[in-house]
């Protein structure tokens, strides 16, 4: 999905912005003025006059403001009599009069807030016959524009000779989306930006579900494709209207973004260069390379090709695991060239040292990556495991059965390792994948791919695995709830964040990583500082580090304090205190005690027992994983079995909660959802489950003939598993086995 990145063509070179808002943007459902939205495009336009843009704003609106004002006037002077006849329509051109005052003023106190002054100009479509006209128009808004003022064009309804939408007088402009689009020309804009009330333009209406969002707009691939829904809720036009005049607008040499005028910065954003809308330009086609899937294809393809592996023998599925572990191992060299060269452009971005070590794929990482798919394809078969199987009625059984999820969208940073294992483990299930890796991985990301993806064979199709290369496609993926089944962010807490604030799709993962250790009473020091030292020193910004240390208070008065202390700050880590730490030892304060710290640096805290303890975690803790050290087997079960987090360990340290040391093959992330799957996720986290009924006629009948037994056949199930060949199942049975039956 490499592309263009279109703004960046024109951006650099923009100075002067026609911006047109919709009624639908200026208007709440009632017909009064939305205040928020246009105080934030007041206050978006304010801080691109003072950058040193040339804002020139058409604003439609006043037609349904003063159709809500005048209704209100009439309805306060009709009387009963009145109310009860046919209520005629308001004479359109008397609201436009009555509601443009109301916009105007509004405008002005706005911008008045904004120590920005602002100018009306009311124009029809006949103005624009004489050559004076047009000239003078020019004069006045290069004028006003020197001077800092905002111009706020509409059209004047109140007298324009318009016979109809679509049908003037003049033929030269129809509604304030052409309008716009006139004025961008003949005031020589370097940008057309049309707010609506839905995203950009989509390939059909945008409250179907298969309709998607178009990023640019190619003229000769869209202009008959499109379905247009309903026009816009309140004005003439809508998103026909606001396509017509792109179109106009951008041939004509000015580019031309539609986008949500709902959001409070979408015109920033736009400036900025980051890609949402849809952009018009006359040099579009050049943008997008033939033949590129976009993200709902690629989707698409991801889920037709899922179903083909699903339904290849589990044997064949373990061979195409087999040769990417040995097509890595015969293309190690390539790797980790691509690799170098990732890692030295990083160093010379000035990335900090955390990250560069994450990127880097040390001596022997390869090889481990290839013996862990091994690990993977030699597993029990995940698929079509019978989970449980009940005899509901004489002859009529229900088995339920482990099934792939569908389609995943995978979203990580730096680590190019996490490439292939979360790849393994989609081939291992049966699952589409689509993966989006950071562009400081980006060589390396693209190798590992291009390797995965030529072992899978042309029955399965490439499209199995998607490698999503443009950040700017993300927000559309994140939109796919039909096709899309199951996000997994892998980053920073920002990412994680960000990733569950624009998905309706389930998201699996974690936000922070605060984990503890407790370090009780009865504790034995030297395992304490062993299981200490390693959780904190091992891999200071893996998610499973020790960000907390938690110490009994008796521990202060036998000196076990000091020692732990002595052995961290020994091994270079700093120190920070929670408010009773602080006071009894001297310690900073710490920032927070839900603070990540993700470097040689940690909290301690002293508690006044187990129970402090977990009330502290339940309190601060992240769910990730917490560890108390101790000797005392009863205190041990009342931390095990209070403690509400996705792993509780007993002395051990926290860096053990890994998929690999779990003995999961790999793994696709970690998990702090109450979900299907918490912890380390590895093959079966990435599996769910489906009901498979045989029967011989059954019918409901409203229940009058069905006797139902309920027998629970799950055992029975097991002992057919024993004997079915390798081969796959006998008499049209489902293969079962014992260690996945739960």
């Amino acid at each position: 999905m490499d592309a263009i990145d279109p703004t960046r063509v024109f951006l650099k070179d923009v100075r002067r912005i026609v911006i047109k808002v919709g009624t639908a943007v200026v208007t709440r459902d009632d017909g009064r003025l939305a205040l928020g939205r246009l105080g934030a495009l007041c206050e978006q336009i304010q801080a691109l006059n003072s950058e040193g843009f040339e804002v020139i704003l058409v604003s439609s609106g006043a037609v349904g403001a003063g159709r809500q004002r005048l209704r209100y006037r009439k309805l306060i002077n009709s009387s009963f009599a009145d109310l009860q006849k046919p209520q005629a329509e308001l004479d359109g051109k008397a609201c436009a009069a009555v509601g443009q005052n109301g916009l105007m003023a509004l405008y002005d106190t706005l911008f008045s807030q904004l120590d920005v002054t602002s100018a009306q100009l009311l124009v029809t479509d006949n103005d624009f016959r004489s050559p004076e006209f047009r000239k003078q128009l020019t004069e006045t808004v290069d004028s006003l524009l020197s001077l800092k003022v905002i111009p706020v064009f509409n059209e004047n309804d109140s007298i324009s000779t318009r016979r109809a939408p679509y049908e003037d007088s003049s033929g030269i402009f129809w509604d304030n989306d052409s309008l716009a689009a006139l004025l961008a020309l003949e005031l020589k804009a370097d940008l057309l930006v049309l707010l609506s009330d839905v995203d950009g333009l989509y390939s059909g209406p945008p409250s179907d579900p298969q309709s998607k969002l178009i990023y640019t707009y190619i003229k000769e691939k869209l202009e008959n494709t499109i379905t247009f829904g309903d026009k816009s809720r309140l004005g003439r036009g809508g998103m026909t209207a606001k396509v017509k005049a792109a179109v106009y607008a951008s041939q004509a040499g000015i580019p031309v973004v539609i986008t949500s005028g709902f959001a409070g910065d979408n015109i920033i954003k736009v400036l900025r260069g980051e890609h949402i809308g849809t952009l018009f330009h006359r040099d579009a086609h050049t943008f997008v390379p033939s033949g590129e899937l976009n993200a709902r294809e690629m989707t698409v393809a991801a889920r037709e090709s899922s179903r083909l592996l699903q339904a290849m023998p589990a044997e064949e599925r373990s061979k195409i695991l087999l040769a990417i572990a040995d097509a890595l191992e015969s293309n190690e060299k390539i790797i980790i060239h691509e690799n170098e060269d990732d890692v030295a452009a990083a160093l010379d971005e000035g990335y900090g040292s955390s990250l560069v070590n994450r990127l880097l794929l040390k001596p022997g990482k390869v090889s481990s990556l290839a013996n862990a798919i091994r690990v993977l394809a030699n597993m029990e078969e995940p698929i079509g495991q019978v989970l449980k199987r009940t005899e509901l009625s004489d002859g009529f059984i229900l088995e339920k059965m482990s099934s792939p999820l569908g389609v995943l969208l995978v979203i990580f940073e730096s680590r190019p390792e996490a490439l292939v294992q979360i790849a393994s483990l989609a081939i291992r299930t049966g699952n589409g994948l689509l993966l989006k890796g950071g562009k400081e991985a980006k060589r390396s990301n693209a190798i590992l791919h291009k390797i995965i993806t030529s072992c899978i064979p042309e029955t399965v199709g490439k499209g199995l695995i998607g490698l999503v290369t443009s950040r700017e496609e993300i927000p559309e993926l994140l939109k796919l709830d039909d096709v899309i089944d199951l996000v997994i962010p892998r980053g920073s807490n920002e990412l994680v964040y960000q990733i569950k604030s624009l998905t309706k799709i389930p998201v699996l993962g974690h936000a922070d990583g605060i984990c503890h250790v407790y370090v009780d009473k009865s504790a034995d020091m030297e395992k304490a500082k062993n299981i200490v030292l390693d959780a904190k020193t091992d891999y200071p910004a893996a998610c499973n580090a020790m960000e907390t240390l938690l110490v009994h208070q008796d521990l202060m008065e036998n000196g076990g304090v000091n020692e732990l202390l002595i052995e961290l700050q020994t091994k270079g880590v700093s120190i920070n205190g929670g408010p009773r730490a602080c006071s009894l030892l001297n310690l900073p304060a710490a920032p927070s005690f839900h603070h990540e710290y993700s470097s040689l640096t940690c909290t301690i805290e002293i508690v006044d027992d187990v129970h402090a303890a977990i009330d502290h975690i339940h309190k601060h803790g992240s769910a990730h994983t917490d560890c108390i050290v101790t000797e005392d087997p009863e205190v041990a079960d009342i931390f095990l079995h209070q403690v509400d987090s996705a792993a509780v360990f007993h002395n051990a340290s926290t860096r053990f909660s890994d998929g690999f040391r779990f003995g999961l093959g790999a793994e696709v992330g970690i998990s702090t959802s109450r979900i299907h799957a918490r912890g380390p996720v590895g093959v079966e986290g990435l599996l769910t489950t489906r009901w498979i009924a045989r029967g011989n006629g059954h019918v409901v009948d409203n229940d009058k003939g069905v006797v139902y037994t309920h027998k629970d056949l799950t055992q029975q199930g097991k002992k057919t598993c024993s004997s079915m060949t390798s081969n796959g199942p006998m008499n049209g049975e489902p293969r079962a086995r014992a260690s996945l039956i739960k």
